[in-house]
């Protein structure tokens, strides 16, 4: 099985053979053009099942490509109206602390930045020196670091689900939050984890549509249970390690400039109904990277590339299509032309209310704040509590259970 070791750049059959950062990776379909996914936390690299399927035609690793493939054909090849006049081939990897990758102990070593690192090592080792590059929530927010890092190496950046980390990560204060929250921190089974990641992932009603005689959600659980139950439970270490990237993460004005220097187009894409990341954040980074950003609000939630696959894939093939085609931003861009924080507040406060045909008043500002200081109470918190459970277990002193890779 294919690694790249993120320190000497050397494969590998085995990523535990010594304490080096090893990647697990593999790619599918074939063509000059090159695609870099980012999967986001406590994520595998076959979660991006449906964009590669879409992109390559295929989910056969290329590893276990007999060869006999005939990638000419439309039905094994996607893009061959490309420019390039050739299809795709895409990466998909297991971030540290996740699958089959390196788990480090420490949380330390878990930043989006040196998780950016370890997707251009992967670059490196595969010999692309550009790519086009996509993330997903986690994922978006490393490909950031990525694409600000190293510019010139990006053809395009597709972010979907993200928001700018630290308390953005936070969802909306309400009971449905509250009781996801509530239930993930319980879930020590297969059973309950698969429960209350279709409420995190779906939209609700996505999962009532009836396929066939069962619901979609009876249909999830059961993949899901199996899923988790195959691959087992994300260890601590790398989910605490991921959840600390995630709250570190902030894209600083010099990066945000740095990503606009390179000159690549950029689609932000977002469920409308994600519980986790709120599509305002998302937004206000689009917003950041005028004119080069595109902002395409879709129905679903938190995992809308499995939710609505074709919408997410057409929307992939055309960022792919108009980087080649070199689009101007001004061509590509449906924001409106990016204000001063001061006229967008002024703006925000003080204009009329087209929907409701009212006066929007200072209190809209205050309500923002109000919010903001609620998020940062309730990520309090979760610290408070989080801490308590460490040293409840560390008085019980309980059996250590081995990780195992999700």
């Amino acid at each position: 099985m294919p690694y790249c070791d993120v320190g000497t750049n050397q494969a590998t059959d085995d990523a535990h053979l010594n304490n080096e950062i090893k990647i697990f990776y593999r790619t599918y379909g074939h063509g000059p053009t090159k695609v870099l996914l980012i999967i986001g936390l406590a994520g595998t690299h076959d979660s991006w099942g449906p964009q590669i399927k879409g992109l390559t035609g295929t989910v056969l690793p290329n590893e276990d490509d007999s060869g006999d493939a005939d990638w000419s054909s439309p039905d094994q090849r996607c893009g061959d109206d490309n420019e390039s006049g050739g299809g795709i081939e895409v990466c998909a990897f297991d971030n540290r602390g996740m699958g089959r990758s390196s788990i480090p102990t420490k949380k330390s070593a878990y930043t989006t930045k040196i998780m950016a690192k370890d997707a251009i090592a992967l670059l490196d080792h595969l010999g692309w020196k550009k790519a086009h590059v996509f993330g997903h929530s986690m994922g978006a927010m490393i490909a950031c670091k990525l694409a600000a890092m190293v510019p010139h190496r990006v053809l395009s950046l597709a972010l979907l689900n993200v928001t700018g980390g630290g308390f953005e990560c936070f969802p909306k204060l309400n009971r449905q939050t509250f009781s996801i929250a509530y239930r993930f921190f319980k879930a020590k089974t297969p059973e309950l984890r698969a429960a209350v990641d279709l409420d995190t992932h779906y939209s609700k009603e996505y999962l009532e549509e009836y396929v066939g005689n069962e619901k979609r959600r009876t249909i999830l659980y059961q993949q899901y249970v199996k899923g988790i139950s195959t691959t087992g439970m994300q260890s601590n270490y790398g989910f605490e390690g991921q959840v600390n990237a995630c709250w570190r993460h902030k894209m600083t004005r010099c990066e945000i400039e740095s990503i606009k220097s390179g000159g690549f187009l950029v689609s932000v894409i977002h469920g409308r109904f994600d519980v986790i990341a709120q599509i305002y954040y998302a937004r206000r980074l689009a917003e950041r990277l005028y004119p080069m950003a595109r902002m395409l609000d879709i129905f679903g939630g938190h995992l809308v590339s499995h939710e609505r696959t074709e919408q997410v894939n057409q929307a992939l093939l055309d960022l792919i299509k108009a980087s080649e085609v070199k689009m101007k931003p001004k061509d590509w861009t449906n924001l409106p032309k990016k204000t001063t924080w001061w006229t967008e507040k002024r703006t925000l406060c003080l204009s009329p209310n087209v929907q409701t045909g009212g006066s929007v008043s200072i209190k809209c500002c205050i309500l923002e704040k109000l919010h903001v200081f609620l998020i940062f109470l309730f990520s309090l918190l979760i610290l408070v509590f989080d801490h308590g459970r460490k040293l409840l277990k560390s008085t019980v002193n309980p059996a250590r259970v081995a990780s195992s890779p999700s």
